[in-house]
């Protein structure tokens, strides 16, 4: 057990909060084990329906912990570390991949691991505290956590090139211009709480409503668009039987 992530249920919504406020919520691995291991949690528990994933104290993720040597093992083989390395990224595969609503709740920093960590969920929110940015190229690293894959998606190939390789900040109003968060964005007061709304709506619909939503997704990612209309006709029309079965009605 540990206390370096907090995991808490509300109703239908699971809230994990990255809890190393002191350190700005770095990522080592003891907290990405504890964190891979309560997103397998939430993802197999059907009373969940939706994640919320924020930062205790002032940040949401400064990235990795640079600090922690031994998290890095230099005694094990590249092979070792790159396996090592996979299983934790574990983390973002599961915030896309789920069948349920994710949310990265930006409450101050996010940067390196942390802003791909908050790129694999399906939305963002943010107070006007929250700085972006990548890190990467300041440390002389490439990237991991699928931030190269997701940023793209969000805010376009062009842009993500300039916020990997120029490695500017971006303050909440530009990554709220930009697309990088959704919504407005929060002063501060309640918004926890106003994003945990917005959880508890999603999770209040339909389970097969919003897997079949992200799946469409997964596969407009991977598919042409004649495969991905025959896949949404397959999802909407049983969308449309299990409206019709929760109704009491016949097809």
């Amino acid at each position: 057990m540990t206390d370096t992530v907090l995991v808490e249920t509300r109703d239908r919504v699971r809230l994990v909060t990255l809890n190393r406020p002191d350190r700005y919520n770095a990522m080592t691995d003891e907290l990405l084990g504890a964190l891979v291991a309560a997103l397998d949690d939430a993802a197999a528990d059907d009373a969940i329906g939706a994640v919320v994933v924020t930062g205790a104290g002032k940040a949401f993720c400064a990235g990795g912990d640079l600090g922690a040597i031994d998290d890095f093992r230099p005694d094990l083989s590249l092979d070792e570390r790159t396996a090592g390395l996979r299983e934790l990224q574990r983390a973002s595969l599961l915030l896309h991949d789920m069948p349920k609503a994710t949310i990265a709740a930006v409450n101050g920093p996010c940067a390196g691991a942390g802003l791909a960590l908050a790129c694999a969920a399906d939305l963002r929110f943010a107070t006007r505290t929250a700085v972006f940015k990548t890190s990467f190229l300041g440390v002389q690293l490439t990237g991991d956590f699928g931030g190269t894959w997701s940023l793209p998606r969000i805010v376009g190939w062009g842009r993500a090139r300039e916020l990997y390789l120029l490695d500017e900040r971006v303050d909440a109003s530009r990554a709220s211009a930009i697309g990088l968060v959704a919504g407005e964005i929060h002063d501060g007061d309640g918004f926890l709480d106003a994003v945990l709304d917005r959880a508890h709506a999603l999770a209040a619909a339909p389970a097969n409503t919003v897997a079949g939503i992200k799946a469409n997704f997964t596969d407009g990612e991977t598919t042409d668009f004649a495969t991905a209309l025959d896949t949404e006709a397959v999802r909407q029309v049983e969308a449309v039987q299990a409206a019709i079965d929760r109704a009491g009605g016949t097809a």
